[in-house]
């Protein structure tokens, strides 16, 4: 008996101490228990996001439709506006037309100051303005012919009651002066192959051989090989004018002797270009003659030399008018498109006279295009002639000239 106790008593100790024994090994699990729950926090986050999308997949379907379009909208813009970006050259322009101003700042003081005191503070105008205006407009050198009908309009669109504010007035000028000036083919010396060939005329002292040498540079400027040719022989001076430049610009200079044939000249230096194969010939010409020889036949004679040494030339025959002789200007240039086919016109000096319409009286008496204008002595200042930035230049407002600024 004693000993069945002891063993059921020992049995019981051993139990007791295989359970204690086992309930400890559970607590190790308790991080795993928590290792779980992290597991299971993790699954429901995921499940919480998961329902989120899903209703709002529905809405996604519809809005990132929208986004797309969105998008696709903001890029056809930026497309459109990368290729106008090329249209930079309005800063350009600005800076030519503020330029303008200044080289016309003499005309823009005198005539077209005169002009516009007539009209402004006019909430109504007076159809005896346009007397005013005729008589401003014939002092500077716009001439007869031309100021008659650009007044004739004006006074038909008056009586239409077209014109009712000074505002109406300025811009029907504007427009009458712009289409004047729009007459033929506008721009630099067209390229007519190797070589192109430029014959220059004009009288004495207008600045014909300046005009070449400036001419001559920009050509350079552009990588285009020069050849001028001394035509004008009755003048030493020109001569030795014209080979100054050319050392300036590195070109050759065709030339003969004092009082030789001007039109052998011309036919050597041409044959000379076509062998060299220069890109520009530019051709001087005598402004006066000291013989019997009138000088329109002499330059008559000069152009079919040309022509027998390079068929179809000259390309271009500019005439060069000194913008201060105003109506003696438009006389020189009358005879001149009477004897040679003028394709057309340098006008020199502009900066210094305040007068400035012979600008409309050329164009519009002779139907002669502007090619080239000067505004000082150096050869940055022989500019591209462009009607709409000259009409700008010459007769926009001082308020406007501060905002295109």
């Amino acid at each position: 008996m004693t000993v069945a106790i002891i063993l059921i008593v020992v049995a019981l100790v051993a139990a007791g101490a295989y359970f204690a024994f086992a309930r400890r090994p559970q607590l190790p699990p308790a991080p795993e228990h928590k290792a779980l729950p992290e597991k299971k926090a993790e699954a429901p986050a995921a499940r919480r996001e998961e329902p989120k999308p899903k209703p709002a997949e529905r809405e996604a379907k519809r809005e990132p439709a929208a986004p797309a379009a969105a998008e696709e909208e903001i890029e056809t813009p930026i497309e459109e506006e990368t290729p106008a970006e090329p249209a930079a050259p309005a800063p350009r322009a600005k800076r030519d037309v503020s330029a303008l101003r200044k080289g016309l700042a003499a005309s823009r003081g005198g005539f077209i100051a005169k002009l516009r005191a007539l009209v402004s503070g006019k909430k109504e105008i007076d159809p005896a303005i346009l007397e005013q205006m005729e008589e401003v407009m014939l002092s500077s050198d716009v001439g007869v012919q031309t100021t008659h009908a650009i007044l004739g309009r004006l006074r038909e669109r008056l009586e239409k009651h077209e014109l009712a504010d000074e505002d109406a007035v300025w811009n029907a000028l504007r427009a009458e002066a712009t289409e004047i000036l729009k007459v033929g083919h506008h721009g630099a010396i067209k390229n007519a192959g190797k070589p192109t060939v430029v014959l220059m005329v004009g009288v004495n002292g207008v600045g014909k051989t300046t005009t070449i040498g400036k001419l001559a540079t920009r050509a350079r400027d552009e990588g285009k090989k020069v050849l001028l040719g001394a035509g004008d022989t009755f003048r030493a001076a020109a001569v030795q004018q014209l080979e100054v430049w050319g050392k300036r610009v590195s070109a050759d200079v065709v030339k003969g002797k004092e009082g030789s044939d001007p039109g052998a000249v011309a036919y050597e230096a041409t044959s000379k270009a076509k062998e060299a194969g220069v890109d520009l010939l530019f051709v001087d010409t005598a402004g006066r003659l000291h013989t019997k020889t009138p000088l329109m036949d002499e330059i008559k004679k000069v152009r079919k030399t040309i022509d027998k040494a390079l068929s179809g030339a000259p390309h271009e025959t500019l005439l060069v008018l000194d913008a201060t002789t105003g109506q003696n200007a438009l006389q020189q240039a009358t005879q001149f498109k009477e004897a040679v086919d003028l394709t057309g016109i340098v006008l020199t000096k502009l900066d210094g006279t305040a007068k400035g319409g012979i600008v409309l009286g050329v164009c519009d008496a002779l139907k002669v295009p502007v090619r080239y204008i000067g505004l000082g002595e150096r050869a940055e200042d022989l500019r591209v002639f462009d009607a709409e930035d000259f009409v700008e230049a010459l007769f926009g407002r001082e308020e406007e000239a501060v905002a295109a600024e």
